[in-house]
């Protein structure tokens, strides 16, 4: 059977996913285009694929079809597309976060968000901490821009206040993100290396002040003097590579 109605309560229930407060009830998203449904699926997050009605699909999951009139109205990309997924959040292990981490503080844009994600996964990052006031981790640009690395990494929402002072009885050494007073990652040593977690903060403000002043100690990236400061996607690019360097 082919959904053809606006008003059916599947559909419904899609159009009601673009906001993050059904996202956040219902512990469920939806990831549009095969690439991210394929990723998705390799994940075991998917709970039914919802396809135009001559669409092919070989995966083993639940499907749903839908006209290409309903599909445009489901989707929020400009350009036609004939698969999507509807996927429930990931259950994240909050005991096991690893030794190398990633937290990220009042990061406001989806395609920043997305790139940092990617990096982090690339560059060995055992757990990202999303700050309570960054962007929603399962926005529709934020989820494209992972281009499905976020379902292959754990990602905890937390407060950041909360969590650093957990992580100092660890033993988990604060790196924070600031153009002065700080060292060159690059000089860090491979010991240094082994174990810590790394604050990034927002596009316009940095890492806030409350924040940084529980911070162990400061990095920087060394560049030319005539360049004020990176994107936060960028620096923070450089700053994990560096990090997952071994011995200089």
């Amino acid at each position: 059977m082919v959904i053809t109605s606006l008003e059916n309560e599947r559909v419904k229930k899609y159009r009601k996913l673009h906001e993050k407060k059904y996202r956040d009830r219902w512990g469920m998203f939806l990831v549009e285009g095969e690439h991210l449904v394929l990723e998705a699926y390799k994940a075991g997050i998917i709970e039914e694929v919802i396809l135009t009605n001559e669409t092919n699909c070989a995966l083993d999951v639940p499907k749903v079809y839908v006209t290409e009139e309903i599909m445009k109205k489901i989707s929020q990309l400009d350009t036609p597309i004939s698969i999507l997924a509807l996927c429930r959040k990931q259950v994240q292990e909050k005991n096991k976060m690893g030794d190398k981490l990633l937290l990220i503080d009042e990061v406001q844009d989806p395609g920043n968000l997305g790139t940092i994600l990617r990096s982090a996964k690339a560059f060995h990052v055992d757990t990202v901490v999303l700050g309570s006031r960054s962007v929603d981790l399962y926005n529709a640009k934020v989820l494209r821009s992972t281009q499905g690395m976020l379902f292959h990494l754990q990602v905890i929402e937390a407060d950041l206040l909360t969590i650093i002072p957990e992580l100092k009885k660890k033993n988990i050494p604060i790196y924070g993100t600031r153009v002065e007073a700080g060292d060159d990652v690059r000089t860090l040593s491979a010991t240094a290396k082994t174990k810590y977690a790394l604050v990034v903060g927002n596009e316009g403000n940095g890492v806030s002040k409350e924040v940084l002043s529980l911070c162990d100690q400061y990095l920087y990236i060394q560049m030319d003097s005539s360049v004020e400061s990176l994107n936060v996607a960028v620096a923070t690019s450089i700053l994990l590579y560096e990090l997952d360097r071994g011995e200089k």
